[in-house]
């Protein structure tokens, strides 16, 4: 795995475009990893609906819970599904929206300074084991093409929004994580 430096893209990892994403403000770089987690419907795996939410094609009939998000103008940058498959939405030199109202280390608006990387799963259930493999490469080619990244800046989403957000939650191991980067 690494990052195409011209595209800003993982080589080899399916890539779906989000239209959720913009430019970074001038003289902006990724220097925070911020860690989520994603299941549609809730507590569900698998299915296009993640992707779909990502790409503004969620059915808000498909199921009850979706009426409340399908209009949510949302994505990050990476998905680490179950099985260990990766998706790109938005190139990293991109701003994904992620973060929503943010804060780390007395600068606001996380999206402008950050990667978004969504792990299919809940802030209760066990994340598979090929999911922490995954971050972990996904995280070191991140440090290598990215060299403002360092281990000390990977945050969860509750970290940089706690009053609304709880995520990756306690069933995320940080420590599994940390030992298992270069």
């Amino acid at each position: 795995m690494r990052v195409d430096p011209s595209s800003h893209l993982i080589v080899g990892v399916r890539y779906v475009p989000s239209p959720n994403t913009d430019h970074r403000p001038d003289g902006c770089i990724p220097s925070l990893i911020v860690i989520h987690n994603i299941s549609l419907p809730p507590n569900e795996f698998g299915g296009p609906y993640i992707e779909q939410l990502f790409t503004n094609q969620l059915d808000s009939n498909a199921h009850p819970y979706f009426a409340s998000i399908a209009e949510q103008k949302v994505s990050a940058h990476a998905l680490v599904c179950r099985d260990g498959s990766v998706v790109q939405f938005v190139p990293f030199n991109c701003r994904a929206w992620h973060a929503g109202i943010s804060g780390y280390q007395g600068n606001s608006n996380c999206n402008d300074f950050s990667i978004g990387i969504e792990l299919e799963g809940t802030d209760e259930l066990p994340y598979e084991e090929v999911q922490y493999a995954v971050l972990a490469t996904l995280v070191d080619v991140l440090r290598i093409a990215y060299p403002s990244l360092s281990k000390q800046r990977i945050v969860g989403h509750s970290d940089i929004a706690p009053q609304r957000k709880t995520d990756p939650g306690p069933s995320f191991e940080w420590q599994r994580l940390f030992n298992e980067l270069a």
